[in-house]
């Protein structure tokens, strides 16, 4: 707790804290999008995503942005004004000018936004190239264009300051650090699509960035492409006679890690016609187990999910032998482990921007004959 609220001081020193108007009803900042009083902002329909959403002002728009699991009351806004135009913003809150030239990333999610814009270009710092794959952005690493910032908590200043980006898109409810960024005077902007509940959610996330780089129209197009694929697959499995039911996540240090009932991944498999084991519970974040609870509830399950970064190749007799134990479950016995390798796929950098094509992996798996001829990008059923 000590560290949120240190965090938040940090913000605010920083001129990108304050307080959404919290008696502004959903309703009312609709019926603003839709009736903006200037067109120097271009409007922005947000339909699925919940942690951001936009005011129309004269000659501005404020951007919102809040935790989408509202897990956090923290509420932010910017005055987003046209590049090099003088408008009167409210005090207190920080400008933006958009279209935004140059940003440093903070996480894979983030940039998968840029790659699915062919935005790499304005990505000029980045935390890690540990596991990045695109080979675009590896090019701009490479040849300098792009520079690695450290990591959060021990940030290279004197990198940031040589780059000096329009921006930086943060995650101030991770481990954070800020506080060595917090006298350079470069706006701070929460990305927050990693906390979003439902994939098109995640993936709206695209008009945001779209958004402050002046990408809006191919952000709206990218995104109804997406969306109408997704939906398309979703009510192929709608009606299925028989949902599968399945589990995920590993042991690690004695602990079992999932998500709740409703969460992202929860959601995702209820649109490609199969049941979470913990579809009742109410959390829509992390959940914590011992291994009795999750094998109590998860001994016959006939599917069992797992996204890890393994070195080498990942079998049964590999999981086995992380322990004895997860061979007696039915999933595994009948070797109907969903597994995807982050060391081998763009599991963060790019999944996040392409909900359709993992449904369609998960479809693939959990009813093969509603699309026999597809090809898994990013999970597939382990097969040795």
């Amino acid at each position: 707790m000590n560290g949120l609220v240190r965090l938040l001081c940090i913000l605010c020193a920083c001129g990108v804290f304050c307080c959404c108007k919290s008696k502004t009803s959903k309703k009312s900042v609709e019926k603003q999008t839709v009736q903006a009083g200037s067109d120097s902002i271009p409007r922005v329909r947000i339909k699925y995503a919940k942690g951001f959403w936009l005011e129309y002002r004269d000659g501005y728009a404020v951007l919102n942005v809040k935790d989408p699991q509202e897990s956090s009351h923290t509420c932010y806004q910017y005055a987003l004004i046209p590049r090099r135009k003088k408008v009167q913003t409210p005090a207190g809150v920080p400008v933006v000018e958009v279209p935004v030239r140059s940003v440093v990333c903070m996480t894979s999610l983030q940039l998968s936004n840029f790659i699915k814009l062919d935005a790499t270009d304005r990505v000029v710092g980045i935390t890690s190239t540990r596991f990045l794959f695109n080979g675009e952005m590896q090019k701009r690493v490479d040849e300098g264009k792009t520079r690695r910032i450290g990591i959060e908590g021990n940030f290279d200043n004197e990198i940031i300051m040589s780059l000096n980006p329009d921006l930086m898109l943060i995650s101030p409810f991770k481990r954070g650090g800020y506080d060595a960024v917090k006298d350079i005077g470069i706006p701070l902007v929460p990305h927050l699509g990693y906390k979003e509940m439902t994939p098109l959610g995640q993936a709206e996330w695209i008009k945001f960035v779209g958004l402050l780089l002046g990408m809006e129209d191919k952000a709206g197009v990218e995104f109804d492409r997406i969306e109408n694929r997704y939906n398309s697959l979703k009510a192929m499995v709608g009606d299925v006679e028989r949902r599968p039911v399945v589990f995920s996540g590993e042991l690690r240090g004695g602990v079992w890690y999932a998500v709740g009932g409703k969460s992202f991944l929860a959601q995702l498999f209820h649109d490609a016609g199969a049941d979470y084991f913990l579809k009742d519970d109410p959390r829509s974040g992390g959940v914590t187990l011992d291994f009795e609870t999750v094998y109590n509830q998860a001994e016959s399950a006939d599917y069992w999910r797992i996204a890890n970064s393994f070195a080498g190749e990942y079998c049964y007799a590999a999981l086995k032998a992380q322990d004895e134990r997860y061979a007696d479950f039915k999933a595994f016995k009948d070797k109907r482990v969903i597994y995807c390798n982050m060391r081998e796929k763009p599991f963060y950098e790019s999944m996040p921007a392409e909900p359709e094509v993992v449904l369609a992996d998960m479809i693939r798996v959990f009813h093969p004959g509603v699309l026999p001829d597809h090809e898994p990008v990013y999970y597939d059923l382990l097969n040795k």
